[in-house]
């Protein structure tokens, strides 16, 4: 099955001379039923750079070519800016021939000019960087700046669940259920610190980055050589860290689907074949056992679905989030450990998945997180107004 991509460096039109009005701008509200453009950013500089590639070749080759007109924009490893016009002719071509991940090479652009120039047609932006600098609020404030419809958490939403710290203590305030948990910028993690931790939690512990996915510097812990080696390892990619007690229970995820009035998925059970569920494990050939749906009694089902809506509002999500559990049978039952609001879509990857054995195709999925922003987009255009 084949897809059209335009040559899209044509399209976009050149940096003007001219200053711009200061005469207030007033966003329309965007048309469902015109064809609209889709500005699809990939890549990035952040350590899940080589994921967001996978995920990107796999939701662009179910984007609905008849509804939407797919501008294909990277983002390199060193922070340029390209329209990925290698990336366009590969997905001209037949999907089942799309390699992995899609390539970031094309031609260099302004950033600005990518997502706010298409002359009279609408645009909207579909966001599948996934880490800093892509999924935690700077790109989204971008988008916000430019006046354009985007797929996913705005800005706030975006900044508050990759920083894990933070989300704990929103999950904190709004009495949500989660794993004891204590954060450190790296100048802190001296040898009190480490006393601290050992006299709060024991071991083993699970040590993280405090802004990062996709497991990238996650650690257990097993005694104090580990846990030092581990928080090491954790501040070469955050400045800030963040220990958790470690939970003896089941790891489950559900995705959560909307604005409002958000909806969960199935959820699904993840049996990691090491002891922990690393990057290997999610990406590589390790072996991880997904079951889906998880095996479940009716009423935990449904308590961990309303769980996973919960935490979503009390981070104020819209359009799209995978929700991350603890399931401890012997006590403490379901906790919240993190929510990824640009979850990965490779082959190995729960949030589609999910939805599909909820009933929710893939290219359906593409077209409802589309119809997602663009009703969010419609919803606040009012408020943009200056008069």
């Amino acid at each position: 099955m084949s897809t059209t991509v335009v040559a899209v460096s044509a399209r976009l039109r050149p940096m003007s001379s001219q200053p711009e009005s200061n005469a207030p701008q007033v966003t329309e509200a965007i048309d469902l039923h015109n064809r609209t453009r889709l500005v699809a950013l990939f890549g990035g500089q952040s350590a899940e750079h080589e994921i967001s590639l996978i995920t990107a070749r796999n939701v662009l080759s179910h984007v609905d070519t008849a509804r939407f007109e797919i501008i294909p924009v990277a983002v390199t490893v060193d922070g340029q800016w390209v329209i990925a016009t290698d990336a366009a002719k590969l997905l001209a071509g037949n999907r089942d021939d799309l390699p992995r991940a899609l390539p970031t090479t094309g031609t260099p652009t302004d950033p600005w000019q990518v997502v706010k120039s298409a002359g009279d047609q609408a645009v909207v932006v579909l966001p599948l960087m996934h880490g800093p600098f892509g999924e935690d609020g700077t790109v989204q404030g971008l988008l916000e700046m430019a006046g354009v419809a985007y797929v996913g958490c705005g800005v706030l939403a975006s900044a508050l669940a990759m920083d894990k710290s933070k989300a704990k203590a929103v999950f904190d305030a709004a009495g949500i259920p989660q794993a004891k948990f204590k954060s450190f910028h790296e100048q802190q993690l001296d040898d009190g610190a480490i006393d601290d931790l050992e006299a709060q939690f024991g071991y083993p512990m699970f040590v993280k980055p405090a802004n990062l996915g996709s497991s990238v510097g996650v650690s257990k812990a097993h005694n104090r050589d580990a846990l030092i080696q581990a928080c090491a390892l954790a501040s070469h990619y955050d400045e800030y860290v963040v220990v958790e007690e470690s939970i003896n229970g089941r790891e489950l995820e559900c995705s959560v689907l909307g604005n409002l009035d958000p909806t969960a998925s199935l959820p699904c059970e993840i049996r990691p074949a090491a002891e922990v569920y690393d990057y290997d494990d999610k990406y590589g050939t390790a072996g991880a056992e997904q079951i889906i749906p998880a095996e479940l009694p009716a009423d935990v089902t449904e308590a961990l679905q309303a769980m996973a809506i919960e935490a979503y509002k009390a981070l104020g999500c819209e359009g799209m989030a995978r929700v991350d559990f603890f399931y401890d049978e012997q006590g403490r039952g379901l906790m919240v450990n993190e929510v990824n609001t640009i979850p990965g879509f490779t082959p190995n990857s729960m949030y589609q998945p999910m939805w599909a054995a909820s009933g929710l195709s893939y290219p359906d999925l593409v077209n409802e997180l589309i119809r997602l922003a663009i009703e969010r987009f419609n919803r606040r255009v009012s408020k943009r107004r200056t008069e």
